[in-house]
């Protein structure tokens, strides 16, 4: 039975929503640069995380965890630009993206600094 693991579970879960919003965004709305930014730190959260767990030392592990958390930082920033830009309407689902990425935020900065090395 595999174990549940909420980090894994959420950052993959993240990756998933911000590929089909940058097929949306590119897609519909034509919009290319900003959407490929964000698809790059937006998958990089739930890569770096996923190489934590396979980590050599903990020191590998604190490190991985702290490039997943910058990489969080920027996704907020991407999709706070893009509703500031109007790409991205003020609804619901894009509220959901909002509070999903501040709760990776805090559940990796959590982590990252309960396991300074």
């Amino acid at each position: 039975m595999k174990e549940h693991n909420e980090v894994l579970d959420l950052s993959f879960e993240f990756s998933i929503r911000i590929v089909k919003l940058h097929q949306y965004l590119s897609r519909e709305k034509k919009e290319y640069i900003l959407s490929k930014q964000l698809l790059r730190s937006g998958t990089s959260i739930g890569a770096n995380v996923n190489e934590a767990q396979a980590a050599i030392s903990s020191k590998d592990f604190h490190a991985k965890l702290t490039i997943a958390a910058k990489e969080a930082r920027e996704s907020k920033y991407w999709i706070d630009l893009l509703i500031a830009t109007g790409y991205l309407p003020q609804e619901k689902h894009v509220q959901t993206l909002q509070d999903d990425i501040l709760s990776l935020i805090k559940l990796l900065t959590t982590i990252v600094k309960s396991t300074k090395v």
